[in-house]
């Protein structure tokens, strides 16, 4: 077998949607006995520095499905884990919030693969 290289991993990484990058997150974890959370800091940060760093949850709202609702609502879908009916009727009823009370990372996420799926959406 020809060993892949870092190039080729990350390009077949790209191709991938964000619900097969998180099924393939857990199968590395169980197969190498690892975990890829991150690393508990030892000392808690002041009270100043977590409200100047800005919300620790926020909302995701799409707001219009763009000119193309089919890769939408299949984003929709790998997002929220919903049925494809379920996803298009969320997507049917834009302004509505994908996801709520999520941490600013993940809804920064979220919002790359909806903005190229054609969505407009925000973060609230």
């Amino acid at each position: 077998m020809a060993k892949l290289t870092k190039e080729e991993i990350i390009a077949s990484l790209k191709e991938m949607t964000v619900l097969e990058l998180n099924e393939l997150v857990k199968a590395v974890e169980e197969e190498f006995g690892v975990t890829a959370a991150a690393p508990v800091a030892a000392a808690a940060p002041a009270e100043e520095e977590v409200a100047a760093a800005g919300p620790s949850e926020v909302d995701l709202i799409l707001k219009s499905a763009g000119q193309s609702k089919v890769p939408v609502i299949k984003a929709v879908q790998a997002i929220t884990g919903l049925s494809l009916m379920d996803a298009k009727k969320l997507v049917d009823g834009a302004p509505v919030a994908v996801k709520s009370k999520i941490s600013p990372v993940e809804a920064e996420e979220h919002k790359k693969a909806l903005e190229a799926a054609g969505a407009e959406c925000e973060i609230k």
